[in-house]
This record gives C-alpha cells, structure tokens and sequence, in this order.
C-alpha cells in the first residue's frame, strides 16, 4: 500500500465517521479520555488526533493522560482519579491486559471502556481500534525474510511481552518465519527504559558477536536498537527491521542503517477512539463489528518511501 493511498484510507473513513456523529445533538459537556501505555514519542501524533476530534466534537472535552512509569499499576491509579472525576468513557493501551481485565470490567460498569493500540478482549471493553498486530507482525516477519534471504539468528526488543500488541506481533513474525534459515533466539524486554532498552541490545551484540538481526516491536525499540548497533560499530553488519516512525527510525533508515520499519497510524488511534466514544454516548453502537475490533491499516516504509513518507507526516 502508498502512503498516499493509506492516507486516502483514512480521510475516507474520518469523513465517514463525521457522517455518523456530527456531536450536535448533545446538549451537556462530556469528559473522554485517552490513556496510554507509556511515554514514549509515538503517542505525540496520536494526541493530535485526539485535539482534532476535540475540536470537532461540541460538547465533548477531551483528556489525555500519559502513565509516567508505563506500568498497569500507574494506569490503574490513573482510571481511578478519571473515574473519580466522573468521566464519560475511557480509552486505554492496557499494559498487562490478562491481569487488568478486572479492571477494565469495573470501570465499564461505570463509564464507556475501549482499547486501543493493545487490546484486551477477555474484559468488558466495548471495543480494540488500531493495528491488527498479528498481520503487523506478518509483515514485520516478511521484511526479516527479505532483509535476510540466507537465513540467520535474530533477537527481538520489547518493553513488555504480557501485552496483547506484543504478543499477537511475535506470533505474526513467528508465523512468517515458517519454514525460513531465520532462528529467533531470544525476546528481551525493558519495561519501557529506554537505557535498558539500549543495554539489552549491547548485552546482545557482545554475546552473540555473530547475531544477523536485531527486531524492535515498540517504537522507542528502533532508535535504541540504532543507537547501539552503531556504538557497537557494526552499522551494515546487523540488519534491523522496526515498528512505527520515531525520527530517529526514520533517520535511519535514509541512511540505509535500518531495512524497514511497520507503521501504525496513530493519529488515527486517538482521533477515531474519541469519536467513536461520542458516537456511542449518544446511544449508536451499529459500528461495532461483531468480533469488537475495528482495525486502521499500517504501512511498511523503507528507503524508496521514506522522503514521501516524512513529508507527508
């Protein structure tokens, strides 16, 4: 898929969402809120989706909330003081989704639960919208394929393996890997520490000298994989095949030190989750699909996107 038409996609499903739920019809301010799952600079573009829906949402005022630890404890303490508050609906990347269920079901009996980006779809959230994270991983795994077409060892990078985003992504790539030379040796996971996140690729690089890949599933993976393949000096050495598009990823990858990265969209994320919430405020649920995931398309950019991509962004 183009970025141009990606793009396209996503203005046609906006225009018609905004066909759906114009907000006139409310008459008294509701609260909505988006809550991440970390810090990290990927939720910057989605909470400008969130202030556009804002904007074009009357009667409906927006919160965003970013968990200063990236932990469930700190996520939990944060619906708590929005449930305290009196909020209408909640929008949450649950960290730990199996052990957050309880949770997420208390805090349906109170406000509207969705998720986004990472899912949990043994709780009572009414519905996931974002990235179909197996078929993300699928394509993650095809871009290790290509960047690897001999074969070889690869490691991967996460923050936390218990959430749903992570796991249905390296069930994707494991599925991809099928019948490949490519072995995964290991996932090593930061818990969102970026220090940490850079150690662990160091650490990996001096005990497998002779590693061929090096894969990040979280955003902020990519620039500290980069960082430490070129402090190891092995820049063309290592192949490196990332999610989303943090500058430094795409930085990278212009200078042909990354293959390729799998791109979300989430302004998107933010825009269509507090829409919808309103939609569902006002007493529609007739987009809900029946398995409760609405999905928004990602994109692969390498070096023959990337300029296109970053202007476009």
């Amino acid at each position: 898929m183009k970025v141009t038409d990606l793009f396209w996609l996503t203005f046609l499903s906006a225009a018609m969402l905004g066909a759906g739920c114009s907000g006139s019809e409310k008459t008294e301010e509701a609260t909505l809120a988006f809550l991440t799952n970390n810090a990290a600079d990927f939720w910057t573009i989605a909470r400008r989706g969130c202030e556009q829906a804002d904007l074009e949402l009357p009667g409906i005022r927006v919160e965003f909330r970013i968990p200063a630890d990236g932990t469930a404890a700190e996520q939990r303490r944060i619906v708590d003081d929005l449930l305290a508050k009196g909020v209408d609906g909640i929008a949450i990347s649950p960290v730990d989704p199996a052990n957050q269920a309880p949770m997420l079901n208390q805090a349906a009996r109170q406000a509207v639960v969705v998720t986004h980006d990472s899912d949990a779809p043994e709780s009572d959230r009414l519905f996931y919208v974002g990235t179909d994270n197996v078929q993300a991983g699928r394509q993650a795994g095809e871009l290790i394929r290509q960047a690897l077409p001999d074969g070889g060892e690869i490691m991967l990078f996460v923050g936390n393996l218990d959430a749903q985003n992570a796991r249905e992504r390296y069930r994707g790539i494991q599925q991809a890997l099928e019948g490949s030379n490519i072995r995964i040796l290991d996932v090593r996971t930061d818990d969102t520490d970026r220090v940490r996140a850079k150690a662990n690729v160091l650490d990996a690089l001096v005990n497998d000298p002779e590693i061929d890949g090096l894969v990040g599933l979280w955003s902020y993976n990519g620039p500290a994989i980069l960082n430490a393949v070129q402090e190891s000096g092995k820049i063309g050495q290592v192949q490196i095949v990332c999610f989303d598009e943090e500058d430094e990823t795409l930085a990278g990858i212009k200078q042909g030190a990354i293959f390729a990265t799998v791109v979300q969209q989430p302004y998107e994320f933010g825009y269509q989750a507090i829409r919808l919430m309103a939609r569902i405020l006002e007493g529609d649920r007739s987009f809900i699909p029946d398995d409760g995931r609405i999905f928004i398309p990602t994109l692969v950019v390498d070096r023959e996107n990337v300029d296109e991509f970053i202007e476009r962004i």
